[in-house]
């Protein structure tokens, strides 16, 4: 039995969203500053540029956090390596060199709380089951339940991908549970694109999270090679099919 005073109650860490057992906090100003940088930290506040970070309460479950992520817990709570025999380690680490993702990621199972590392990204909270397979760009994971299953998606082209200096493979969460993504914008300026038989084209890497059901190239962005020339844009990623782009319109 705990008792947590001064987090959920104190009057400058806000609950800016929260889905099942799992709360975003933000602090609304950063009050530990020195005289030289408290203008910048003023101003920043003002930005909406604040500290957030993620509470999880377990209740006889299990979550599975990016290495690295945890900042404290309370409670009856162990943490294990999430790793289930030799061959499951092996396809986690080829998983984690092509993806550019961590290959051990610490799985934390009890009673109690879990609190996350602070951060000044952004928190996304993803119930993974409105996705058909929830596909990230590298480096938005943060956590998901321990029910959800991560495996690796490749592009459906490869050497177009190579050419166009994007990544080859992705994680990808499917199946029943939440998932907490560190976006480099607010929800507020995610652009959703609900697609059904038709086609996404964008220049770079805008695109953060794409269904899993939509077909994943990246083309020139003409037929014609003096059109893309003339143009200014060499490759795109192209998002054909039936399904879900969250786009953040800048990076």
């Amino acid at each position: 039995m705990f008792t947590c005073k001064n987090l959920f109650d104190n009057e400058n860490i806000k609950i800016i969203s929260q889905m099942g057992n799992i709360k975003v906090l933000e602090h609304q100003m950063d009050l530990s500053v020195l005289p030289g940088n408290a203008i910048d930290a003023y101003y920043s506040a003002k930005m909406n540029i604040r500290k957030r970070q993620v509470v999880i309460e377990l209740n006889d479950n299990s979550y599975t956090l990016s290495s690295g992520s945890m900042q404290w817990t309370c409670g009856n709570i162990q943490m294990t390596s999430g790793i289930k025999g030799v061959g499951d380690f092996l396809g986690k680490a080829l998983s984690a060199k092509v993806s550019k993702e961590s290959a051990i990621k610490p799985e934390y199972k009890g009673t109690g709380l879990i609190m996350l590392e602070p951060t000044f990204k952004h928190i996304l909270l993803e119930n993974i089951a409105d996705w058909d397979g929830l596909v990230l760009e590298d480096g938005l994971f943060l956590a998901c339940d321990s029910t959800v299953k991560q495996t690796i998606t490749a592009r459906s082209n490869l050497s177009s991908a190579a050419l166009g200096g994007e990544g080859l493979f992705n994680l990808c969460l499917q199946g029943n549970g939440v998932a907490v993504l560190e976006s480099p914008v607010p929800r507020e300026e995610l652009i959703v694109f609900d697609l059904k038989d038709d086609e996404l084209k964008i220049d770079g890497n805008m695109a953060i999270a794409w269904s899993k059901s939509l077909k994943f190239t990246v083309e020139k962005s003409s037929k014609s090679l003096v059109t893309s020339a003339v143009s200014g844009e060499g490759f795109v990623n192209v998002y054909r099919g039936t399904g879900k782009v969250l786009m953040a319109p800048t990076r």
